[in-house]
């Protein structure tokens, strides 16, 4: 029996991407801090879909040693696909951060990603049709202002995946890393990254995606050969992309 993990999946794409993989017939394994959202969403998919198996996982990623020992709590299960879609945003000026939120973002968009991805290269990148699928930001290929550190842990994201890719790709693995990269989407996203519960997309945003819509961009990664999945943040229009970032590849002794 396969599965397909997915980080953050209490709200927003995460919540979307696992309704799009359960309607493919998916079996799911769902992380996220609110377990009661988890609940209402496999409550929801088993409505529709009774024959698929949907394991939940309550845990903050951010914390270092949950994101060991949820892996270690998975990885007995033949784990087809990995979303690593949990994290968050900040939209301060530098000098008016809070560090303690942003010691927080730091460990759950990079460090948590890190490790999971790590492990998960390690234990199935000899398994044919595994994917690994890393969710980015358009600011992980444009700084954005008031958003530098944030956008400085989606760079981290996407140059760590395109990498990834590629040093697959040189070694003969059978497993496939892609990153999407998102512009807005209509989540919980900006409210946490303006600490307000008051945010309207409608008249704040000129221009956004639902989740619902993100998470279909994600299937076209899901199915496709290209590495990175990006939205144009002008026109809106999603590109399937070969790897952005430059890579030097090294000759091993």
């Amino acid at each position: 029996m396969k599965y397909t993990v997915i980080t953050g999946a209490s709200s927003g794409i995460g919540y979307e991407a696992a309704l799009a993989f359960a309607a493919r017939g998916k079996n799911l394994i769902l992380a996220a801090r609110r377990k009661e959202n988890l609940e209402e969403l496999k409550d929801r998919i088993l409505k529709a879909h009774p024959d698929l198996d949907i394991k939940l996982f309550s845990t903050d990623l951010s914390v270092t040693s949950n994101a060991h020992s949820f892996y270690e709590e998975i990885k007995s299960f033949e784990l087809e696909t990995f979303v690593n879609n949990a994290g968050f945003g900040n939209f301060d000026p530098v000098g008016e951060q809070n560090l303690d939120k942003i010691e927080q973002m730091m460990r759950l968009n990079i460090e948590a990603l890190t490790i999971l991805s790590t492990l998960y290269v390690r234990d199935f990148s000899h398994v044919e049709g595994t994917q690994l699928i890393n969710i980015s930001s358009g600011g992980g290929y444009t700084i954005v202002a008031d958003a530098v550190t944030y956008c400085a842990t989606k760079f981290y994201v996407s140059a760590f995946t395109e990498g990834l890719a590629r040093e697959l790709s040189e070694s003969g693995a059978k497993m496939t890393a892609k990153v999407l990269a998102p512009a807005a989407t209509e989540t919980e996203f900006a409210q946490r990254s303006i600490d307000s519960d008051q945010f309207d997309y409608e008249t704040s945003v000129p221009q956004y995606h639902t989740a619902k819509e993100m998470a279909h961009f994600l299937l076209d990664l899901y199915d496709g050969d290209h590495v990175v999945g990006i939205v144009n943040g002008e026109t809106y229009e999603f590109f399937l992309r070969d790897p952005i970032y430059p890579y030097v590849s090294r000759t091993r002794n």
